[in-house]
């Protein structure tokens, strides 16, 4: 027997037209630090469509419309905006590649995504064009424009060779339709994001059409993000961060409405879009959420519809999650995912019939993961560890939003570096975790992270989550350095609400809740712990300022209990 049903393609396209159609009376909103500017999922259309027009007919932008065919690669420089968010649907649409451009990255490492992905025309804000300056002497000739959104900015691109654009005058008198590409292959390249680089030269991970469009099918359900069309999203996740976690496509998907923060995007400006916008759903990293607590704990703020919100990208303490359900009735599920799985992948959206206590083991996990994903944990030695929830592993994945190569650059085929992934196709994430039996998995830290001291193991994440409960406690960041008589030993850097805390008090505070071996004995008090370019503590950072004699250590004694010769290790029990 054979199916009778035909052989659609699955495309941005597609949800683009969908969007602007059935969707088209729901609106995009952009902070302008006073309030917010309005415009209809219908004019996004229109826009967008002028934006192609533009893109094929004066930029050449060349659409392909089969996968491995010669396709332009459009780089954004930009906030989330409204016309970022036209970008982020239009460039895809026609069949050309949008490659979302990290402006937090380091300038070599910009200038190396850049000139790997193919970039021929990169948009960029007014507002970010000083950044976007000292990486125009290493542009490659493949960049022949640059196209300028908002007023000013041109001077500081003055030393670009190319051509320079305004962005209303590049899609002013184009037509408010397109013909998006019916003969698209849904398999056919989308979109490109990088991993930060922590650890080397940053990746390119490809998403195809299809990949987008069966991650949108995930997020929006009622065992992840749950998005519907009664929704108000407050965008805080940046869009060149794995594509915004695929939540602005999402949007288009149920018609929810969209808030952008544009640049403001520190707590205070969090705080009062909150107010005024009226969210129902937002998402971002712990960090964010740290620093929007503060605010939201020392002046009043109307938070009551925002019932819900996820956090994902690292580790985020139980202590910030019960902060908020406690003191504001905001519920943080818990996520996990990465750059190479075009977002969040798990959520942690508790079982039916689960207990009160219960649902908060739940919550505090990294949830589980949608049926379209395969998982395995796989021990030290090689050997796959059963889903007990006792038994540690390293996670890794397969699945159609999962990659299986990083992009090879002009020219090249795909990379499959064995450090990344295995003989059999799976993506080693490089976490550590253990999964229940009913599928909810619980990282207990990074590989890389994981502190090997005198022969056992120290999970750096369930020290950062101790340090968190306490209330002197900002932030918090677990590190292994070297140790004579240990191999390894933690790195405690904290940052402090105040400033006369003994850090003793936090030794002591650990060791009652800790065995007294695992207490870090060298500390550091920083203003702030470094971040990455997506808002992750960078470890590496604090690391090499150890290293080169930066930070300012603390040692304190270790009175409160002497290690055992073994103790059961976090891996491969």
């Amino acid at each position: 027997m054979y199916s009778t049903m035909p052989d659609a393609p699955l495309t941005i396209a597609r949800i683009l037209r969908y969007g602007t159609t059935v969707h088209a009376s729901s609106t995009v909103a952009t902070w302008n630090g006073k309030g917010f500017d309005r415009r209809s999922y219908a004019e996004v259309g229109e826009r967008a469509a002028s934006l192609a027009h533009a893109l094929r007919d004066r930029l050449g932008v060349r659409p392909g419309t089969r996968a491995e065919s010669e396709q332009s690669v459009v780089g954004t420089f930009m906030w989330n905006n409204a016309r970022h968010f036209e970008l982020f649907v239009a460039v895809p649409a026609m069949g050309a590649v949008l490659h979302t451009l990290n402006w937090r990255m380091p300038a070599d490492h910009l200038a190396y995504t850049i000139g790997h992905a193919g970039d021929e025309v990169i948009f960029v804000d007014a507002g970010l064009a000083e950044t976007l300056a000292p990486v125009l002497a290493r542009l490659p000739e493949t960049v022949r424009h640059i196209v300028v959104a908002g007023p000013g900015g041109r001077e500081a691109l003055s030393g670009f060779t190319g051509q320079v654009h305004d962005y209303e005058e590049l899609i002013s008198g184009y037509p408010g339709d397109y013909p998006w590409e019916e003969r698209l292959d849904e398999r056919a390249a989308a979109t490109i994001c990088y991993t930060t680089g922590t650890t080397g030269k940053p990746k390119g991970v490809v998403y195809s059409h299809r990949s987008t469009y069966l991650h949108c099918f995930q997020v929006i359900s009622p065992s992840h993000y749950n998005i519907s069309p009664h929704d108000v999203i407050l965008q805080i996740t940046p869009i060149f961060h794995a594509s915004g976690w695929c939540i602005p496509h999402a949007a288009f998907f149920t018609g929810a409405e969209l808030l952008l923060p544009d640049r403001f995007t520190r707590a205070d400006s969090l705080a009062r879009m909150i107010d005024e916008g009226q969210p129902t759903f937002s998402a971002a990293v712990p960090t964010i959420w740290s620093s929007l607590l503060e605010e939201l704990d020392t002046r009043a703020y109307n938070t009551g519809s925002l019932t819900r919100a996820y956090v994902g990208g690292s580790t985020c303490p139980p202590a910030l999650m019960a902060a908020y359900r406690d003191r504001h009735s905001i519920e943080l599920l818990h996520g996990w995912g990465m750059t190479e799985t075009a977002g969040l992948v798990s959520a942690a959206v508790p079982p039916r019939g689960a207990s009160a206590d219960e649902e908060w083991a739940y919550r505090v996990s990294q949830g589980r993961f949608p049926p379209s994903v395969e998982f395995r944990l796989v021990g030290p030695d090689g050997t796959l560890a059963p889903h007990d929830g006792v038994a540690t592993g390293e996670l890794q994945l397969r699945g159609p939003d999962v990659t299986c190569a990083y992009h090879g650059g002009e020219g090249a085929p795909p990379q499959r570096p064995a450090e990344s992934f295995t003989e059999d196709g799976w993506l080693r994430t490089g976490d550590v975790g253990a999964i229940t039996a009913n599928g909810y998995l619980k990282l207990t830290d990074r590989v890389k992270d994981v502190i090997k001291s005198g022969g056992e193991f120290i999970s750096s994440v369930r020290l950062e989550n101790t340090l968190m409960e306490h209330s002197a406690v900002v932030e918090a960041a677990v590190v292994a350095v070297s140790d004579d008589r240990w191999g390894e030993r933690p790195l405690a850097a904290v940052s402090l609400r105040d400033s006369d805390v003994d850090l003793a008090e936090l030794r002591d505070f650990l060791a009652e809740r800790l065995d007294a071996w695992m207490v870090p004995e060298r500390w550091a008090v920083l203003p702030a712990i470094p971040k990455t370019s997506v808002g992750k503590y960078d470890k590496r950072a604090i690391r090499d300022q150890y290293v080169d004699g930066q930070l300012p250590i603390v040692v304190l004694d270790r009175h409160h209990g002497s290690r055992p010769t073994r103790r059961p290790g976090l891996i491969g029990r």
